[in-house]
């Protein structure tokens, strides 16, 4: 079952990163996607594969 996402889901990794928060905000999507760590605000590109690997959930929107 494939994993479906849009732009500016809220999305569980499962590592968390190393400020110990694993909630991220999609603010990128094409061949890669672009993720910013709703803890400390840092920005990260992987591509669409390696994505769809570490993803554990998405929440939805941010709204």
């Amino acid at each position: 079952m494939e994993k479906t996402f849009k732009l500016n889901d809220l999305v569980i990794m499962k590592k968390p990163h190393a400020c110990q928060s694993n909630k991220w905000q999609i603010i990128r999507v094409g061949v890669d996607v672009k993720l910013k760590c709703l803890n400390c605000g840092r920005e990260v590109m992987l591509d669409r594969l390696e994505f769809l690997r570490k993803l554990k959930k998405v929440i939805g929107d941010d709204e």
